[in-house]
């Protein structure tokens, strides 16, 4: 099996940092909870002219954990899994937008 990063390149409006923080939070206890997470990093960039102020990347231990985590989230356009969680980047509240993608690990250095 090989490890995936799932990173949410995230733009952030002024003002709203701190709820973007606690979501984030949020989301990680969650994840947490789930059979295969191995962790999580979250940056805020220290150039304010990025586009995306804040990048989260959560590590799975393969592409089945993380699907299982996120599960019916693929399925509805909300992005609700079995456990009434939005996933796939769609748990921020507007203003907040995010840019989810999946990747597998192919090095580590």
């Amino acid at each position: 099996m090989k490890e995936i990063s799932v990173i949410n390149s995230i733009q952030v409006p002024s003002g709203h940092e701190e709820m973007a923080i606690n979501v984030r939070d949020t989301y990680i206890k969650y994840f947490k909870t789930k059979p295969g997470f191995v962790s999580s990093t979250f940056y805020k960039s220290i150039n304010p002219d990025n586009t995306f102020n804040f990048v989260n990347i959560v590590v799975w231990d393969s592409r089945e954990s993380f699907e299982k985590a996120v599960n019916s989230g693929f399925d509805n356009i909300e992005g609700l899994n079995e456990d009434n969680m939005k996933v796939l980047g769609k748990g921020f509240p507007s203003p907040i937008k995010v840019n989810p993608g999946q990747f597998e690990t192919i090095r580590k250095d």
